[in-house]
């Protein structure tokens, strides 16, 4: 053949039509597995080569979602965006990836930049502060638009999915409760942002008395630090909530060079139920958000937005569950 094949050539040499052929390059479930066999081998007779861009025109759908982290340094965030990526991939959508390293300016840049690029679709866990210089120009565009695991825009307009935060505290406070445990400490999470004030709340529905907040950064560093604020200033408290694991792992490693026990005599609690949490010592009772299947829900969701128009609900909260180990059981 002296001209470059194209999809026609490859429809008739395999005996199906060309939309056939297109399902097949697309990796649509669609198609009958022998039948891909079939397109699949008339392609690699043919030598075609999919123009991507081309078809582009023709179609809204580019196949290309973005995906904007807030922070990929936190394991939390990064298997989420793994798993969303991974299950985008598996129905033949490529991903743009990006971390905004919870800067505010980094984030209308890079929402910009998809939106120049032409992304389908975009998911985003956000930063806090500058919504407009982000959200504005992807209202103008028109582009699905989906929040996840922190919520700062109108979910009216850019649907919001995250785990039921205030179960989970509520579920960590309870548990510790029934253990005997009497002066909780609520450890991490900065003051004022609508995910600390989600994860605080069922700590405070559940709570004897007066709270015990200690505020501050998600960070192992801050919760190291607090096991010290905790033993000096708190002796009282016999058990701690933290934001996050990373709060959590940092209090443990925090009490262990004080030599403090954790368990029976202080029992602590995590929050996410990153991977790391059954391997610590001692293993990290955690509330478990399952972080990998939420991406892979979410990425349901963008996709079946896109395919079929099925815009999500406003609101969406997903159910998670109390994995109870050592560190607040003890033995």
């Amino acid at each position: 053949m002296d001209r470059r094949p194209t999809i026609v050539d490859v429809a008739a040499r395999a005996g199906v039509s060309k939309s056939t052929v297109s399902l097949v390059i697309r990796d649509s479930p669609l198609v009958r597995a022998e039948t891909r066999e079939d397109v699949r081998r008339a392609i690699a007779e043919l030598g075609y080569v999919y123009n991507r861009s081309a078809a582009n025109l023709r179609s809204p759908n580019t196949g290309l979602i973005g995906l904007v982290i807030n922070d990929l340094r936190n394991p939390f965030f990064a298997e989420f965006a793994t798993s969303a990526q991974m299950a985008l991939w598996a129905r033949g959508y490529a991903t743009v990836l990006a971390n905004t390293d919870e800067d505010p300016a980094i984030q209308a840049q890079v929402a910009g930049a998809m939106i120049e690029h032409g992304v389908a679709g975009l998911v985003i866990s956000p930063v806090y502060g500058g919504e407009e210089a982000t959200f504005a120009p992807l209202a103008r565009a028109g582009i699905p638009a989906l929040q996840v695991l922190r919520q700062v825009a109108d979910p009216a307009r850019f649907p919001f999915a995250g785990p039921d935060y205030a179960t989970g505290s509520r579920l960590a406070a309870d548990h510790l409760l029934a253990l005997g445990a009497r002066r909780i400490a609520f450890v991490g999470g900065l003051e004022g942002r609508p995910v600390t004030q989600g994860r605080m709340s069922g700590y405070l529905a559940a709570i004897p008395g007066a709270p015990l907040i200690l505020p501050g950064r998600p960070t192992r560093a801050f919760g190291r630090d607090a096991a010290r604020r905790l033993a000096q200033d708190h002796p009282e408290a016999d058990a701690a909530l933290c934001f996050n694991d990373l709060v959590a792992l940092g209090l443990l490693s925090g009490c262990a060079e004080r030599g403090r026990a954790i368990g029976r005599g202080f029992r602590v609690v995590g929050f996410d139920d990153i991977e790391e949490c059954a391997h610590s010592f001692p293993p990290l009772t955690s509330v478990r958000c399952d972080i990998a299947g939420f991406g892979r829900a979410m990425a349901q969701t963008i996709l079946a937005w896109l395919e079929t128009g099925t815009r999500p609900a406003p609101v969406t909260m997903t159910p998670v569950t109390l994995v109870p180990r050592a560190s607040s059981l003890g033995g």
